[in-house]
This record gives structure tokens, C-alpha cells and sequence, in this order.
């Protein structure tokens, strides 16, 4: 078959499938369009989940009738420079809107602040002439019958209720970075959201996650602010006891822009891997702010991954951000388990069993004058119900520290200390564990760990670039007790390895560091099975469940959770201790 040039309608439909994955993918672009035009207010409608009808209002800088013109030519933008390496815009590839009409109906409608509306319409890649229209300043961009021209895409859509929801989050994804600018979402398949604008700085930032995350990310949420060289991380991150099932609500944005990149993500996961279970996800909105030149966001036609110059550097600043954070923001329960725990303890609507008798109920009025004789029997001295009777009381000093005083142990595992404000129960095998590793953790990174000499050397096969990169690394993994050499062409010799991991497969423990370096330039795997070991090791020497504590020993212990990072979750993840606020208390038993 010859070599023939393909047309320009078949070009932008091919072009169309990369960056058009699904409504959302239009509502992305054509959002992104009007931030770039300066619009301080935005209004998104659809309906049938974007299939039918997207309709992006702005009141943007607008766009005359020339720019109209060139707007659906492909690779016509107003946003770069001749510089490729100098991105400041969302947008700057030229290909959303003429992708758009190629599969769709594209009807746009634009007029700039001192000269006269236009409007210009491409349906299914024909173009019609421009012409004049009546508009307010700004740009409307309306999308119908999406996929009409292309139909066999319409067999991977998914259902007009999820279809929506993609929209509605990536509404919620881009409006978190621009807190300034007003956004509405409508449509007869939807409930209006309407995020009203804020200031633009810190406080408003914090007032738009609030709007779109809910106030109870903002309570239980730690700020986070970071810099390093070019890199500047700045946002909010959940505390290690509250997080989600899924990460779809880590919100992630380079320069601005919303970015779903798997060593970000790796990030994340990485400074929380000490204190959440793998099952669960921590809650986040970090903004990275990086000179253009040293991130490139035109490695995926819809710009949803980046690549940065220095990955390492990124990488470290925000693993050590979020850690140092989570570090020193002290003790804190979740707000969300005092809720939970409250729920629970709500007693069920009292129901009458199938043999109530009216005449035999202890509701049943009183038929002897005021009852004397039935009082009689609290006239008596009733002794104390307070186990703590006996007790002295503790010091208003350790009623104001933030676990408080002990009180009692139930069921030989759960210590029940009181606060000036709150009642906390405490899970002390969990709590201990968490203190001895973090001690272990301490002794770990305090000195060279320990190393047994292998009697031959293990020599382990690699290609040359991993085996360099290996040898590059060789200072630090002596740290932690691997002591390597190279071995000829593309070879290693490992000569000690840590003593606490005892006997252990060596080549494949290379192999995966080789891996992580040659991915992240940094010797985590070996830290994370020391860490592991460390973990071991901690569940097995900490107090064990069923075992009784004095007063003094429950008070040390709280006393060294406040004093320990990262002790509110145990190693593996789960909460060392749940507070319930006298406030919930009090609305249990109806006073408040």
C-alpha cells in the first residue's frame, strides 16, 4: 500500500483519541482554556454525563474574530513562547479544540472587553466562516453529541452516573489550586456545585480545600511547608489516623497543574509507610512550585505526568516534609474516630418485648400514697461506684497534658485516662509497640548497624549501568551493615551483610535495590526491610495484651506516646488510642 498524506479531519481524530479520553477530558481542557484567559469566574453545565451537552462559560480575556479563526487550526496557541522549556500555562499543545470538533459539535462564542462577539462552529471537523454574534466579555465554548463522529468510542464509556462523577472531580481537582476564581458545575444529571471564590493566598487556599475536601480534612489535616534549591512544597497533609481506602483524594500539582505521577504518589506512600497499613491511603493537597526549565509537562498528550530533571530531589523534599511534619505535630487523634465511636455508643430506640405487661411494668404509676416504703431501701449508705474511690486524685497537671491522667485498666489491654476535656482509651500493646520501634528505628540511624561477613562473597550478575549505580551507592548501604564491591563488568561482590536480617536471599535483595535506584536514586528496599525486622521485633518485646498495670506504669506510658512521633497509629497502622470530647459526651446523655 502506498504512502499516502492523511487528511486533516483523520489527523485531529487521531489526535483526539489521545488526549479525549472521556468528557472529562473536555471539561479538563476547556476549564484549563479559561484559566489561561484569565477568567476569575467559570461556569461548567452538562447533561447525560458530558455526551450530550458540555457548555464552559468564562469571563476571561476573550478572543476576537482573527483568533477565532486560528483557535480550531491545530497547533495554534497563544500561550508559548518560542522556548519549549518555558511553560507557565496550563495549556500551550494547540490540539484540545480542534480535537474536539473533529468528534464533536463545537460551537464557540467569544468577544474581548473593547471589541465585538463572534462565533465560530466545527462539527465533525467542518469548519464553518466566523461570524458575528451577540456576547458578554469572555469566551463560551459548547460541546454536543460528543463522539458523534467517531461512535465505535462510545462503546467505552461507562454509565451516565459515573461519566458524571469523573467531571464533578475533575472540577473539584483543577479548582483547588485556583481558590481566587469562582466555579459552578450544573446540569439536569447533577446537584449544583458552586465554589465561591476565594482570597489568594494561604487562607484562601485553606478555605478551598475546606470547600471541596470537607472541614473534616481541614481538622485533621497538618500544613506543610518546604524548600529545597528550585523546589518549593507547600499544602496540607492528613495525620497518620485519618485516611481513605482509595488515593483518589491525594491531590497532587506542579507549577498548578493537577498531575496523577506515579513518583509522586510514591512519595506519599513512602512518608507514611511507617504509620498506615498498606490497605489505606493518606488524604492530601500539595502544591510543588518548580522553575519551568527543570520539569517537563509534554511527556503525555493530556498532560497528566511530568518528569522532572532531578526526581531524586523532589522526591526527597516531599518524603522528608511530610515526615518531619507528621514528626512534630505531636499526639492527635482523628476527629473522625471520636464521631465513629460516639455512634456506636448511641443506645437503640428502646422497644417493647412481645410479653409487656402494663399492670406488672416498672413504669406503671405509683398506687401507695408517695411510695415511702419503696424508697426505704435507698435510705441506707450505698457504697461507691467509682473504682477510683479509694484513689487519690491526680494532679491538675497531668489532667492538662494531652493523654491525661489514668484512671483504670479494663479487660487487662485498655487503659481509660481522663483529660480536663475529653476521655481517651488507650490500647497498650499498640502504644508500647509503636515506642519500642521507634527506639529501634533511633538505634538503627544512630551508628553503623552490625554486619556478618559472609564466608565466600556472593556475586551477583548485573548490567553495567545497575552495577555502576550500585557501587555509587556503596558509602551508604555500608551504613546499614551491605558491604559491596565491584566485581569486573557489570558485577557485584557482596562481601557482609546486615546481621539483623540473618540468613536472606543476597541477589535478589540486590537486584531490587538496583531497581529503586536506577527508578528513585535512593537505597529505600534495604531501609524498608530493616524497618520490617525492627517492626518484628518490636510487636514481640512490647507489653502484651492481658497484662495488668499499675498506676504509675499507665502513666509512663502515656507520658511517652506524648513524647514519641508517629504514636497516635501503632506499626502497622492502626489507631494506638481513640478520644472522645466531653462535648460528645454530653450530647450521648442528651445535655447538650
Amino acid at each position: 500500500m502506498p504512502i499516502r498524506q492523511l487528511s486533516e479531519t483523520i489527523v485531529n481524530q487521531i489526535a483526539a483519541g489521545e488526549v479525549i479520553e472521556r468528557p472529562a477530558s473536555v471539561v479538563k481542557e476547556l476549564v484549563e482554556n479559561a484559566l489561561d484567559a484569565g477568567a476569575r469566574r467559570v461556569e461548567i453545565a452538562t447533561a447525560g454525563g458530558g455526551l450530550q451537552l458540555i457548555r464552559v462559560t468564562d469571563d476571561g480575556s476573550g478572543m476576537d474574530e482573527g483568533d477565532l479563526a486560528l483557535a480550531i487550526g491545530r497547533h495554534c496557541t497563544s500561550k508559548l513562547s518560542d522556548d519549549i522549556h518555558d511553560i507557565r500555562s496550563l495549556g500551550f499543545r494547540g490540539e484540545a479544540l480542534p480535537s474536539i470538533g473533529s468528534i464533536a459539535r463545537l460551537t464557540i462564542r467569544s468577544r474581548t472587553r473593547e471589541g465585538d462577539g463572534a462565533e465560530i462552529v466545527v462539527e465533525g471537523g467542518r469548519v464553518s466562516p466566523v461570524r458575528p454574534a451577540a456576547a458578554n466579555p469572555g469566551t463560551m465554548v459548547e460541546v454536543r453529541d460528543l463522539f458523534f463522529a467517531t461512535p465505535a468510542r462510545l462503546k467505552f464509556m461507562k454509565s451516565e452516573r459515573a461519566e458524571t462523577a469523573a467531571i464533578s472531580e475533575m472540577v473539584k481537582r483543577i479548582a483547588i489550586a485556583f481558590p481566587h476564581v469562582r466555579f459552578t458545575l450544573s446540569g439536569p444529571d447533577r446537584t449544583t456545585l458552586d465554589l465561591a471564590a476565594a482570597s489568594d493566598d494561604a487562607a484562601g487556599q485553606r478555605e478551598r480545600i475546606a470547600q471541596v475536601m470537607g472541614r473534616e480534612f481541614s481538622d485533621n489535616a497538618l500544613e506543610i511547608r518546604a524548600e529545597r534549591t528550585d523546589v518549593r512544597l507547600s499544602g496540607h497533609a492528613s495525620i497518620p489516623s485519618f485516611t481513605r481506602a482509595n488515593a483518589l483524594q491525594q491531590y497532587v500539582y506542579v507549577n498548578g497543574r493537577p498531575v496523577r505521577d506515579k513518583m509522586l504518589a510514591g512519595a506519599i506512600r513512602g512518608a507514611y509507610a511507617d504509620v498506615l497499613p498498606r490497605d489505606r491511603h493518606a488524604v492530601t493537597a500539595l502544591f510543588v512550585d518548580i522553575e519551568p526549565a527543570l520539569v517537563d509537562v509534554n511527556v503525555h498528550p493530556a498532560k497528566a505526568d511530568v518528569r522532572f530533571r532531578d526526581p531524586g530531589l523532589v522526591r526527597g523534599l516531599m518524603v522528608g516534609a511530610i515526615r518531619q511534619v507528621l514528626g512534630s505535630a505531636g499526639i492527635r487523634a482523628s476527629t473522625s474516630a471520636a464521631s465513629s465511636m460516639a455512634e456506636m455508643f448511641r443506645a437503640p430506640p428502646p422497644r417493647l418485648s412481645p410479653g409487656f405487661d402494663a399492670a406488672t411494668s416498672f413504669q406503671r404509676p405509683l398506687d401507695t400514697g408517695f411510695a415511702e416504703a419503696a424508697q426505704s431501701v435507698f435510705a441506707g449508705t450505698i457504697a461507691s461506684a467509682d473504682l477510683r474511690a479509694g484513689l487519690p486524685e491526680p494532679a491538675l497537671e497531668a489532667l492538662a497534658q494531652p493523654l491525661g491522667a489514668a484512671r483504670a485498666q479494663v479487660h487487662e489491654n485498655y487503659i481509660i485516662a481522663q483529660t480536663d476535656r475529653s476521655l481517651i482509651i488507650v490500647d497498650q500493646h499498640a502504644a508500647h509497640e509503636r515506642l519500642v520501634y521507634e527506639a529501634l528505628k533511633t538505634a538503627l540511624h544512630s551508628k553503623p548497624l552490625p554486619a556478618q561477613m559472609l564466608l565466600l562473597p556472593e556475586i551477583v550478575d548485573l548490567s553495567e549501568d545497575d552495577a555502576a549505580r550500585l557501587a555509587g551507592q556503596a558509602e551508604t548501604l555500608a551504613r546499614f551493615g551491605l558491604a559491596i564491591e565491584r566485581f569486573g563488568p557489570g558485577a557485584i561482590a557482596v562481601r557482609e551483610t546486615p546481621s539483623m536480617l540473618g540468613e536472606m536471599d543476597v541477589q535478589q535483595l540486590v537486584r531490587d535495590l538496583a531497581d529503586e535506584i536506577a527508578d528513585n536514586d535512593t537505597v529505600e528496599t534495604l531501609t524498608a526491610r530493616l524497618h520490617h525486622i525492627a517492626a518484628t521485633m518490636a510487636c514481640h518485646g512490647s507489653v502484651r495484651s492481658g497484662r495488668r498495670l499499675k498506676a504509675d506504669e499507665m502513666n509512663a506510658l502515656l507520658r511517652q506516646m506524648e513524647a514519641t512521633p508517629g504514636s497516635a497509629t501503632c506499626n502497622h497502622g492502626r489507631p494506638t488510642y481513640v478520644e472522645l470530647k466531653l462535648a460528645d459526651i454530653e450530647r450521648l446523655f442528651g445535655r447538650r
